[in-house]
């Protein structure tokens, strides 16, 4: 019976967590990160305009507009802004592209002092790797099922 709490250090305790966790607001969030999402894709529109403008076709344009976005992403990273703008955007960063160089880049940064190596070698692709696998991994099976598809529907 030493180990059951009493009633009042039960609700004690819970008094304490609900001082210490931070209380979020839904709206808020959500509106945070629709401005932060919105204004990298604004971002990417705006480079894409301009290679057109420069004179390249859409698929050269946004070939261009990937690469510096891609670009962009990993030096915030490297400088320490990105994690800054992804706690005030929460998910907004997460825009496909950026989010997936700065998850690149975060584990290069965090692993540099461990060496080339066994530092940013094998840990650059720690929360890369699995997004890489599964979107083969599914990509083979949709393949697979629109192969089967098709040839079910020749007979």
């Amino acid at each position: 019976m030493e180990h059951m709490k009493s009633e009042a250090e039960k609700k004690e305790y819970e008094k304490y967590v609900k001082q210490v966790t931070p209380v979020h607001s839904l709206p808020v969030n959500m509106a945070k990160a629709f401005l932060t999402g919105g204004l990298i894709c604004v971002l990417g529109q705006a480079l894409m305009n301009a290679g057109m403008d420069l004179g390249l076709n859409r698929e050269d344009a946004g070939s261009w507009c990937s690469l510096l976005l891609v670009l962009l992403s990993a030096l915030l990273t490297g400088w320490n802004i990105y994690p800054k703008l992804a706690r005030f955007g929460g998910a907004g960063t997460l825009v496909p592209i950026t989010g997936f160089a700065n998850s690149v880049a975060a584990a290069a940064v965090e692993y540099q002092t461990e060496g080339e190596v066994f530092g940013k070698g094998s840990k650059i692709f720690s929360i890369a790797g699995p997004v890489i696998l599964y979107g083969i991994f599914s990509s083979w099976v949709l393949g697979l099922i629109y192969w089967l598809g098709k040839i079910l529907t020749w007979w």
